[in-house]
C-alpha cells in the first residue's frame, strides 16, 4: 500500500491525477457525496439546534468500506474534492465518515488538475474550512425544510406527486409571470420606413428613417411627399470607435454562450465542461469569476503572439459584477493555451473551442472600426425627423475579431454594413422606398441560458444550482421546452418605386417559439398557490438575500444555526395555517353553459391532468368529463374547444373489418384501429378527419410498419423513436445512426446493424447462468445489473463482479426482491 492516499468526487478526475503523482500515491474516488440527509425522513432537528442526521447512502456502503481499510493503511489521507462549497463539505463528510485522524489528514484545492497544479497544492496543504461547510449545509438543510414542509402542503391542496423547492419554485414564477406578460401584450402597430439609394457610379445602400409613423395615412402622405423628390447628402461623419472584448467565461456566461452558438442546453454544457476539467483541459467550471492568474495571463499573450503577433497582444484585468462572487478562483479557460483543440468527443471538442476562443480574445487587443453616419436630406422635405440616416463601419483593425465576438440574445440587432465613399451634398437617386407595418413585440419567452442570466441579475442561486434547478423544473413537469405555433397575422406594406405608390397586404406568423421555456397548466396552479399563501418564499428580494446570508456564512459573518432558527419561527407556523384553512386550488375556469342541458362547464386539473367537466359535484346528476389534448391549456382554451372534446371518441366505420374511430390521448390525437393506434399529423383536427383520411393514415402506417428485410428467419422492420432512427430484428431495437442512409438501407447495412448489435450484447455479459436464468451485464456508467426476468439489481461501481458466484448473485436477488403486496381483507362491520 502506498504512504499517500488521495480521495476525490469522480474516478474520471482520479485517472487524470493519478497521471502526476509518483508510485508513492494512490487515488481513488468518493463517487460524490458519501453521506447526505435521509430520502424518507426529514432528517433535521427543527426543534432543536437544526442538527442534520446524515446517513450514508445504500449504494455507499461499499465505497466507505474500502476507503475506510485503504485509510487505515496510509500515512496521510489527502481530501481533495473541489473547491466550491459543495467539495468541501464532501471532504468533510469524508473526514467523518471514515473517523480520520486530523494529524494525518490534509486537505488540498485546485482550480485545475494539471501537473503544477497538483504538486502546488501538495505543497500548500490547509485544514477543512468549516465555513464554507456551513455554508453548504445551510442551503441543504434550508432546502429540505423548504420541500419537505411545502410539498405535502400541494398534495393536499393541489395534487398529488407534486413538489415545491425554494429555488425551483422562484424559477417556475418568472416563467409563468412572462408568459402571462405575453398574453395581456396588446401589440401596437406602426409603419417603419426603409429606402435604397444609389449614387452616381451606381453604388447601393440602404437607409431608415429614425422614427416611425402612427398610421398608414401618415406614411402614405410621407411616400407622396417623395415622389419625384430629389435627395443628397445632408451630414457625414466618420469617426473611430474601439470594441474591446468580453471577459473571459463565468459559469452563467459559458452556459448562456453554449446555448446561443452550439445550441446546448444548460445541463448538456455542464456535464461537457465537467468532463474537460475531470481530463485536465481546463479549469474548473463552477466559477463566478472572471479573474485569470499571471501564469494564465503569460500563457495566453505567449499563444496570441506566436499565433497572430505581438501587435495582437494586451494583457488585461476583468472586475466581476456577479453578487458574492469568489474573486480569489479563476474564470472558466484552458489549462494549456496552447492547445487551441483537444482530441476529445464532439460535444466537448465544441464547447473546448469556444472556451479557448473567448478565454484567448480577452486578452487581445481592441478592435479598431470606423463608424459612418450619414443623413440624407429630401430636398421637397426639409424635417429632420424626416431625415433617412444610414450607419456603416469598417474594420481599420482586427484585434480580437479575429478570434472571436460575443453573442447575443437580441433577435432585432442590425449589424451595420459597409457604406460606399460619400460626401456632403452628393446627389443620390432613390431605387425605392418601403413603408412597412410594424406591431411592438412582447417580451421574449426565456430560454434556458436567459433564464441564468435573469437569475444571475437577480442574485437568486449560484453556478452550482444553475443546471439542477432547470433540469428539475422541467422533470416535474411544472416548464416544458414548448414548440408554440402562434398565429397568422396580416400587415400592410407600401412601396414607392418609379414614382408609384403600390400597397400589398401580406403575412406573418408571430407568437411562434420553439424549445423556449413554457409554463405547463401544472406549473401555472402550482406558483399561483404558492403566491397566495407564501408570498414571503416566492418574493425575490428573499430568495436573493438567502444567498447572501449563504455568502456571509462562508465568510464567517454569519451563525447558520442562528439562521435557520430565524427562519423556520416564521415559516413552519405559516405552513400550518395554510394546512388546515386554506381552500383546494385546481385552476377552475367556468366557461359557459352546456345548450343542452344548462349545466355548468369548466376545466379545472383533474387527477390525471388538465380536464373539461359538465357539471359539478353537489348536483344529483353525475359530472361528465373529458381530457384536454396536450396542446390545449387551461388558462386558453375557449367554450366552443371545451365543449368538442365530448365529440369524442368519434366512430369513422370499419377497414378489413376492424372498427375505426378518432380520439384524443396522453400523447396527442390518434386514429384506432382493433387493436392499433396510429398517431395524427401535427396539426391534424382529430374531429375533421373522415374514414377516407383516416384510412390513408392506416395505410401509411402498415407501409412503415412492413418488413424491409428477413435476416436468420426474422422480419426486420425500421422506424423513428424519441431517440431517433432504429430498425427491429428480433424483439431487439437498433438505433441507426447518421453514417447510414437511414431512407436507403442496403442489406449488407442491416446485417452489419444486426451483427455489430449482436456483438455488442455479448460484450455486455459478464456471467450467464442460463438453467437458472440469471446473467450479470455491464451497465451505463461503469456499473452492472444481476438479471433474472423482469427483475433487475443494480450494484455499485465499486464491487468486481468478475468472481461473483451464482450463489452470491442469488443472494442478491434474493435480498432486493420487490415485496408482494398482500390484500387487506375486508372487514364487515357487526350490527
Amino acid at each position: 500500500m502506498p504512504k499517500n492516499l488521495v480521495i476525490v468526487e469522480s474516478p474520471a478526475k482520479a485517472k487524470t491525477i493519478e497521471k502526476f503523482l509518483g508510485k508513492d500515491y494512490r487515488v481513488e474516488s468518493s463517487f460524490g457525496h458519501i453521506a447526505d440527509l435521509p430520502s424518507k425522513e426529514l432528517g433535521v432537528d427543527v426543534d432543536g439546534d437544526f442538527e442534520p442526521k446524515y446517513q450514508v447512502s445504500k449504494d455507499k456502503k461499499d465505497v466507505v468500506k474500502k476507503l475506510k481499510e485503504l485509510a487505515k493503511k496510509a500515512e496521510i489521507v489527502w481530501l481533495a474534492s473541489d473547491e466550491d462549497r459543495e467539495g468541501e463539505a464532501i471532504a468533510w463528510h469524508l473526514a467523518e465518515t471514515l473517523a480520520l485522524d486530523k494529524s494525518k489528514t490534509k486537505r488540498i484545492v485546485f482550480h485545475e488538475i494539471t501537473k503544477s497544479a497538483i504538486t502546488k497544492a501538495i505543497e500548500n496543504p490547509r485544514s477543512i474550512d468549516y465555513h464554507l461547510v456551513d455554508a453548504q449545509q445551510a442551503r441543504r438543510v434550508l432546502d429540505r425544510i423548504v420541500g419537505y414542509e411545502l410539498s405535502p402542503v400541494l398534495w393536499r391542496k393541489v395534487k398529488g406527486g407534486l413538489s415545491a423547492g425554494r429555488v425551483q419554485s422562484v424559477s417556475v414564477r418568472l416563467i409563468v409571470e412572462r408568459e402571462r406578460e405575453i398574453n395581456s401584450f396588446n401589440a401596437q402597430a406602426s409603419f417603419r420606413v426603409d429606402a435604397e439609394f444609389k449614387t452616381d457610379d451606381g453604388a447601393s445602400f440602404k437607409a431608415k428613417l429614425p422614427s416611425n409613423f402612427n398610421s398608414k395615412k401618415e406614411a402614405e402622405a410621407f411616400l407622396e411627399k417623395n415622389i419625384n423628390a430629389t435627395y443628397e447628402v445632408s451630414e457625414l461623419e466618420k469617426k473611430p470607435v474601439k470594441k474591446s472584448p468580453a471577459p473571459p467565461f463565468t459559469t452563467s456566461t459559458l452556459q448562456q454562450e453554449a446555448s446561443r452558438k452550439l445550441g446546448f442546453s444548460v445541463s448538456r454544457t455542464m456535464s461537457n465542461a465537467q468532463r474537460l476539467y475531470e481530463a485536465g483541459l481546463i479549469t474548473y467550471m463552477r466559477t463566478d469569476s472572471v479573474n485569470l492568474s499571471n501564469e494564465a495571463k503569460k500563457g495566453a499573450e505567449n499563444a496570441i503572439v506566436s499565433s497572430y503577433g505581438a501587435s495582437y497582444s494586451k494583457p488585461r484585468n476583468y472586475k466581476g459584477k456577479s453578487k458574492g462572487a469568489q474573486e480569489a478562483h479563476e474564470a472558466i479557460r484552458p489549462t494549456d493555451f496552447g492547445n487551441q483543440t483537444v482530441n476529445a468527443e464532439r460535444d466537448q471538442a465544441r464547447l473546448y473551442d469556444l472556451i479557448w476562443k473567448r478565454a484567448i480574445a480577452s486578452q487581445m487587443s481592441e478592435a479598431k472600426l470606423e463608424r459612418t453616419n450619414v443623413r440624407i436630406k429630401v430636398n421637397s422635405n426639409q424635417k429632420v425627423q424626416e431625415q433617412f440616416s444610414a450607419n456603416g463601419e469598417i474594420i481599420t483593425f482586427e484585434g480580437f475579431l479575429k478570434v472571436y465576438l460575443e453573442g447575443t440574445d437580441d433577435e432585432e440587432t442590425e449589424q451595420s454594413g459597409l457604406l460606399p465613399d460619400l460626401k456632403v451634398k452628393q446627389a443620390l437617386t432613390k431605387n425605392y422606398i418601403t413603408a412597412t407595418e410594424r406591431f411592438t413585440r412582447p417580451p421574449a419567452r426565456y430560454t434556458e441560458a436567459s433564464l441564468v442570466k435573469k437569475l444571475e441579475e437577480l442574485g437568486i442561486g449560484r453556478p452550482s444550482t444553475y443546471a439542477p434547478t432547470i433540469s428539475t423544473i422541467q422533470n416535474r413537469n411544472y416548464v416544458e421546452k414548448g414548440t408554440v405555433d402562434g398565429n397568422e397575422r396580416n400587415y400592410i406594406q407600401l412601396t414607392l418605386k418609379a414614382n408609384q405608390i403600390k400597397e400589398k397586404q401580406l403575412t406573418e406568423r408571430v407568437g411562434s417559439d420553439k424549445g423556449k421555456l413554457v409554463p405547463t397548466d401544472i406549473g401555472m396552479i402550482v406558483t399561483d398557490f404558492l403566491v397566495n399563501h407564501f408570498e414571503s418564499i416566492l418574493d425575490y428580494n428573499f430568495t436573493a438575500k438567502v444567498e447572501e446570508s449563504f455568502d456571509d456564512i462562508a465568510e464567517g459573518k454569519e451563525d447558520w444555526r442562528e439562521m435557520m432558527k430565524d427562519f423556520y419561527k416564521g415559516f413552519h407556523p405559516q405552513v400550518e395555517d395554510v394546512q388546515e384553512n386554506a381552500d383546494r386550488e385546481s385552476g377552475e375556469r367556468i366557461l359557459g353553459t352546456d345548450p343542452k342541458t344548462g349545466r355548468q362547464v369548466s376545466v379545472r386539473l383533474g387527477k390525471f391532468g388538465p380536464m373539461v367537466q359538465i357539471g359539478t359535484a353537489e348536483e344529483e346528476e353525475k359530472p361528465k368529463f373529458a381530457s384536454l389534448s396536450p396542446d390545449q391549456q387551461l388558462n386558453s382554451i375557449t367554450f366552443e374547444e371545451a365543449m368538442d372534446l365530448f365529440k369524442l371518441p368519434k366512430s369513422l366505420g370499419h377497414y378489413n373489418e376492424d372498427e375505426v374511430e378518432v380520439n384524443i390521448g396522453r400523447f396527442g390525437p390518434y386514429v384506432r384501429y382493433g387493436k392499433k393506434f396510429v398517431s395524427l399529423p401535427k396539426g391534424v383536427d382529430p374531429l375533421s378527419v373522415e374514414l377516407d383520411e383516416a384510412i390513408v393514415y392506416i395505410k401509411e402506417k402498415e407501409k412503415a410498419d412492413a418488413p424491409i428485410y428477413t435476416y436468420k428467419g426474422s422480419d426486420v422492420t425500421k422506424g423513428k423513436g424519441r431517440f431517433g432512427p432504429f430498425i427491429k430484428w428480433n424483439n431487439m431495437f437498433i438505433n441507426v445512426n447518421k453514417k447510414y442512409d437511414w431512407d436507403n438501407l442496403s442489406e449488407e447495412d442491416i446485417v452489419t446493424l444486426i451483427d455489430d448489435k449482436i456483438q455488442k450484447e455479448k460484450d455486455k455479459l459478464i456471467h450467464v447462468w442460463e438453467e437458472e436464468g440469471i446473467r450479470v451485464e455491464k451497465a451505463r456508467w461503469g456499473r452492472h445489473n444481476v438479471i433474472k426476468g423482469k427483475q433487475k439489481v443494480e450494484l455499485a461501481k465499486t464491487v468486481d463482479v468478475s468472481k461473483m458466484t451464482l450463489d452470491e448473485a442469488k443472494v442478491l436477488l434474493e435480498k432486493n426482491a420487490p415485496k408482494k403486496k398482500t390484500r387487506k381483507k375486508a372487514t364487515t362491520k357487526k350490527k
